[in-house]
């Protein structure tokens, strides 16, 4: 079986030096940029599998790279890490194409389980979903990740679809927010239930041209998807 290609792009170099050994020492193949300006002509060559992106790079900033490789790789995972956790710093991430954040100072396992996580969403939601899903006046297309009204399409992160797959997996029923936090991130911690919130925001707004489509918070427990 052929190892599991990353991008890792980070101008701390000894942080760097340490990812990098470490995902190594687990059987994955790293290919390491510290610059944001080398970073496009490496990711074409490489193709990588997975993308780890520092937010804060020299020449081009991760959400840059991350718009850039998302317009050519559109189901491609990509990881940002960060230290910058505000709402806005989130929203800006997720906008720009993110899958999941990683907040510095962060544990080797930590990455390890996410990126693991992260590739099994992937490689699932090519398997098994639909090609086209029709949710109220909306026509879903989660292999294209791709919400569509009328002649408007809005194209969504890896992670945005998933969350919205979940919802129409249970439509009409009541979904509990640590099942989704398991699903979406494989843990439930403080950190990830601030990301739910966040992209059950963006999923309201992406669907509020149709009334009779509502994601309604049950609070302590979940979400219930009406349609």
């Amino acid at each position: 079986m052929s190892k599991v290609k990353i991008l890792y792009v980070e101008d701390e170099p000894f942080l760097a030096r340490i990812v990098k050994e470490s995902l190594e020492s687990r059987d994955f193949e790293v290919t390491m940029v510290d610059d944001g300006k080398d970073a496009m002509a490496r990711f074409q060559s490489l193709k990588p599998d997975i993308c780890v992106l520092d937010v804060m790079l020299p020449t081009r900033d991760g959400y840059t790279l991350a718009r850039e490789m998302r317009r050519l790789a559109p189901s491609l995972p990509i990881i940002f890490v960060t230290a910058r956790i505000q709402t806005e710093d989130l929203l800006k991430g997720f906008e720009a194409g993110g899958n999941d954040y990683i907040r510095k100072p962060f544990s080797m396992e930590e990455l390890i389980v996410r990126i693991t996580n992260l590739l099994q969403l992937t490689q699932s939601q090519k398997t098994t979903t639909q090609e086209n899903i029709t949710i109220g006046r909306y026509e879903f297309l989660p292999l294209r990740y791709e919400l569509r009204y009328d002649t408007t399409i809005k194209k969504l992160s890896h992670r945005e679809s998933t969350l919205l797959q979940t919802l129409i997996d249970n439509k009409n029923a009541t979904v509990l927010r640590k099942d989704i936090l398991m699903k979406l991130w494989g843990d439930d911690s403080f950190f990830n239930s601030r990301n739910l919130d966040v992209y059950i925001t963006k999923l309201r707004d992406y669907l509020k041209e149709d009334p009779s489509v509502q994601i309604i918070t049950i609070k302590g427990i979940g979400y219930h998807f009406a349609v």
